[in-house]
């Protein structure tokens, strides 16, 4: 089965991108698959060879080029030159393929696409923080970006979800529930995120976590907190750092990592005289140094289809606090291997999980025992063998269609 895989960008750094790389290096080694990659930059990826190379086994690159600018026109520019590129090979090259798969909205004529966030409603959960009257002037260039770019996203979903031709799957039970509720798909197939257990782990991590926490200061009795995302505060931070003051503890250390505008943010830090318990961090290739340095993982997401770091977290034996909004909370439950915030803006729920946690250890202890277990069944390898079924049943429907039509 010969697949074109539709992506702007891919490595192990994000959460989408990740899956996709997962993915497509398990397609390769699928006996009679033949994987054209058509993507502007990748990154991490074995056995990539570029076109016209087509050597049994390797992923072959279609490079798009790219151009410079925000993040909006550079996207526009992306939709319209993939389009291009693949009309190109099929016209002049002779290029056909058996489907086009795109991890969300990519391509108008995928086959069919993962849905990893539906913008729709992301937009509902956070539009009251993309308003600028409450916002610091700094930052209303990128809440102007922001509402112009999910508008884009939101119409192109509504243009292309609905459309029963394109089958779909999503990242969790939260993702499909939200497809049909929108965008009347009662067809979603679920393939949840996976985690690589080797690279996360309980021993990897309790092996560098006296180095990881020199690096970032951290002293050995204080209690560090990580949450790992590009979009704050999507992700709940404002809840956290109010219910970090709230706490009034001093041994509270904070880690927040990602490559979203902290200007913001860090006049909150000080407004809460938090200047000292937390840090700000840029996004890294090696993510399992901010694991290390952590007591435990809170992921208060106002919406999120699944939340991979909750996962890699788990993996890694720390105790997490988790949305119910997430998509991830459906693999946690409550109490058992991990801790359910039920209102992420509640900041006083917030506070009051966190206390329970650093004030009880061997409850931080059994929860990161049972979250190990649990991650141990969310492997990759079972996420891109349902994926490659999902594809398969996909052609063979593609194939009934073509043959009912001729």
């Amino acid at each position: 089965m010969r697949v074109a895989v539709v992506s702007p960008f891919l490595d192990r750094r994000h959460g989408t991108e990740r899956c996709i790389v997962e993915q497509v290096e398990r397609f390769a080694a699928q006996q009679g698959a033949e994987i054209h990659l058509y993507s502007q930059r990748v990154d991490d990826l074995a056995n990539v060879v570029p076109y016209p190379d087509c050597s049994p086994g390797h992923i072959v690159w279609h490079r798009v080029p790219r151009i410079p600018g925000p993040h909006i026109l550079g996207y526009i520019w992306w939709f319209v030159a993939n389009h291009v590129r693949r009309r190109w090979d099929a016209k002049i090259h002779g290029v056909k393929y058996d489907l086009t798969y795109s991890p969300g909205i990519n391509a108008i004529d995928a086959d069919a696409i993962s849905i990893h966030v539906v913008f729709e409603e992301f937009y509902r959960r956070n539009r009251a923080g993309l308003g600028f009257r409450n916002a610091s002037i700094v930052r209303w260039p990128v809440i102007l970006h922001r509402r112009l770019y999910y508008a884009l996203i939101r119409m192109l979903e509504r243009r292309i979800y609905p459309d029963k031709r394109t089958a779909l799957t999503g990242i969790s039970q939260h993702t499909a529930d939200c497809a049909q509720r929108l965008f009347q798909r009662d067809d979603v197939i679920v393939v949840r995120y996976g985690v690589d257990t080797t690279a996360f782990s309980r021993s990897v991590r309790l092996e560098r976590r006296i180095s990881a926490r020199a690096f970032f200061r951290i002293a050995s009795n204080d209690f560090c907190l990580l949450l790992i995302g590009n979009d704050w505060k999507s992700k709940g931070l404002d809840a956290l750092l109010k219910a970090m003051w709230a706490c009034s503890e001093p041994k509270l250390r904070l880690l927040v990592v990602g490559t979203d505008d902290c200007r913001g943010y860090e006049e909150v830090v000080r407004k809460l005289n938090l200047d000292r318990q937390v840090q700000f961090c840029g996004s890294s290739s090696d993510v399992m140094q901010f694991y290390a340095a952590a007591d435990a993982y809170v992921g208060p997401s106002l919406e999120d289809a699944y939340g991979l770091p909750i996962l890699e977290a788990m993996a890694c034996g720390l105790p997490v606090i988790v949305s119910t909004r997430a998509g991830a909370s459906e693999i946690v439950r409550d109490g058992e291997n991990g801790l359910l915030v039920r209102g992420p803006e509640d900041s006083g729920e917030l506070a009051g999980l966190v206390r329970t946690l650093y004030a009880d250890g061997a409850l931080r202890e059994r929860l990161g025992e049972k979250a190990v277990q649990t991650a141990s069944r969310e492997t990759w390898d079972r996420n891109a063998v349902e994926t490659w079924e999902f594809l398969k049943v996909v052609r063979e429907k593609k194939l009934r269609s073509m043959n009912q039509v001729g």
